[in-house]
């Protein structure tokens, strides 16, 4: 199969051939003729299996072949995506696969002025990528309609759809025209959230190809125990005994994305950070430094889980393990992509037991253990397996315990024996201090 026997013009055909697009993956083969019969959707595979060109490149054609030129401060095609890292992304991916084609095509997101934002909307945009809560300012202040649009594109669809978006996008679903294509692609779709896009989409085609909700098998995974405090050095005796050379690392929160990069920096390490309390330009730089190889360690929260594509990313460490279980699958998704292989380390700690628990189950496989010589933990990890259970081994029955002499403890009396004689029941009471009773000195 071919890119042309699926059905796509010319112009984009040219545009693969430079980008050295040769055989359509599995869901871009099932996804691009439904796009381009005007079909709503919901697709699930594997990150890195190319999904974003198997809703772009039909979207452009369509964009290109049908409907009247965009208006001012319209828009004809939106794409929805949870993070300002996976817009400018999707809209590199977007530009490139338009080069041949008469389409506007444009980016926003929060973390930078609105202002230029607004003045390139005023001509109006064929396709547009946006963040929702950018996407709303720029509606409430009148720089953007929807009266021209034609088709609504969700991408990292089980994020757009959780709890903290589900407000954002309820008030855009309200702006949107009823009459509209609608498609949902996402590595990962809990029961939940194909109810409620269900409820979104219109006679769905729904596509699968692959188990859902696992990761991609390019991907060797396992996980160290060690304690808790013990994370950071760990980290930097694993990074030299393997001479990791490129290495994006997830904490889980701000701080410890902060303070792991500090001490990085402080033993001579190249190490960068990118979470949300940085400026966008902040962590583009950083996420550009990266990619270049300019940067040898990138720690993250899960703002760069969705969608990021880092070329032959050889190594993923989860520092933290995250909270929600399937961004498990994501983080470890940027490495082992389009065909190629990766690691994926887990550090865990005793306190993450239920987190390691929930992704197991998830992804229906028990992670093998290991221990790092001299980092044994303290602090057992119990045993878990891919059945949600967290083992735990039963407690060894205490020993009695015998005084030495021969000498028995009756409560806090003791009486000579035989040392073989049976041990009574009576749990034997700490010593009590014994006290001087002879006449009491005077202070002279």
């Amino acid at each position: 199969m071919t890119f042309a026997t699926l059905g796509l013009i010319e112009p984009l055909l040219r545009a693969l051939e430079t980008l050295g697009y040769q055989t359509p993956t599995p869901v871009q083969a099932q996804a691009i003729p439904a796009v381009l019969a005007g079909r709503d959707l919901m697709a699930a595979a594997q990150t890195g299996t190319g999904k974003t060109a198997g809703f772009a490149l039909p979207l452009l054609q369509l964009l290109a072949m049908e409907g009247p030129k965009v208006s001012a401060n319209s828009v004809r095609a939106l794409i929805l995506v949870p993070t300002r890292e996976l817009a400018e992304q999707v809209h590199e991916a977007v530009r490139q696969y338009a080069e041949n084609l008469p389409l506007s095509t444009y980016a926003v997101y929060g973390g930078v002025s609105i202002n230029p934002q607004m003045m390139k909307l005023r001509k109006g945009v064929d396709l547009l990528v946006a963040t929702p809560g950018r996407l709303l300012d720029l509606f409430r202040q009148n720089a953007l309609k929807f009266n021209q649009l034609q088709t609504l594109v969700l991408d990292e669809a089980d994020r757009m759809l959780d709890l903290g978006f589900s407000e954002e996008l309820g008030n855009i679903y309200k702006a949107l025209p009823k009459k509209r294509q609608t498609l949902l692609f996402s590595a990962t779709f809990s029961d939940a959230i194909r109810t409620l896009a269900g409820q979104m989409l219109n006679d769905p085609l729904s596509i699968e190809v692959s188990p859902r909700n696992v990761a991609a098998n390019t991907v060797k995974q396992w996980v160290v125990t060690v304690d808790k405090k013990r994370k950071p050095e760990l980290f930097v005796h694993l990074m030299r005994k393997g001479k990791w050379k490129q290495v994006l690392v997830f904490a889980k929160t701000r701080n410890g994305v902060d303070a792991l990069v500090e001490k990085l920096q402080g033993l001579g390490i190249n190490a960068d950070g990118i979470h949300g309390d940085k400026p966008q330009a902040t962590r583009q730089r950083a996420l550009d430094r990266f990619k270049a190889s300019e940067v040898q360690i990138l720690v993250a929260t899960d703002v760069a889980a969705r969608g990021l594509d880092i070329e032959d990313l050889p190594l993923v460490v989860n520092f933290d393990l995250p909270i929600v279980a399937e961004d498990y699958i994501h983080r470890i998704g940027r490495t082992g992509r389009a065909g190629a292989t990766g690691q994926a380390i887990s550090l865990v700690c005793a306190d993450e037991v239920n987190l390691l628990s929930a992704i197991e189950t998830l992804t229906r496989q028990t992670l093998t253990r290991q221990m790092e010589q001299d980092f044994e933990p303290e602090h057992r990890v119990p045993d878990t397996d891919a059945s949600g259970q967290v083992v735990k081994k039963p407690k060894k029955p205490k020993k009695p315990k015998t005084s030495s002499g021969g000498k028995r403890n009756l409560g806090k009396w003791v009486e000579s024996g035989d040392a073989s004689a049976p041990e009574p029941s009576i749990k034997p009471v700490r010593k009590v201090p014994v006290f001087n009773t002879g006449p009491r000195k005077r202070k002279p």
